[in-house]
């Protein structure tokens, strides 16, 4: 019973330590570029956007899509960036431990 107990209050810990996580990825930033650095995002670990700054040069009627399609890629490469950056935070949380589904961050 005691190693059960103990195994609960190690889950609680570790949950709080998630917590904590979660609420520092919050304040962790990324920027992801596209268009050799035309257009940055910046946006949280916790895939908020943040900003989104586009060239000058940019803005003309007749590349409207190209506009757009270099913001979904940087706001892509931020969020490739952002889950990198998740991982490593959690996977120095757990020490490389699998967690049950559930104990994922959010």
């Amino acid at each position: 019973m005691a190693d059960f107990l103990g195994m609960m209050k190690q889950a609680m810990q570790l949950q709080s330590k998630m917590k904590e996580l979660q609420d520092e990825l919050a304040h962790v930033e990324v920027t992801g570029t596209s268009g050799g650095g035309l257009v940055v995002a910046i946006m949280t670990a916790k895939m908020e956007v943040k900003s989104l700054k586009i060239d000058p040069s940019l803005v003309k009627p007749e590349e409207r899509e190209v506009l757009e399609d270099l913001i979904v890629a940087a706001l892509n490469d931020a969020r490739r960036k952002a889950e990198t950056a998740m991982q490593e935070k959690m996977a120095s949380l757990t020490g490389g431990l699998q967690l049950p589904p559930g104990f994922g961050l959010s």
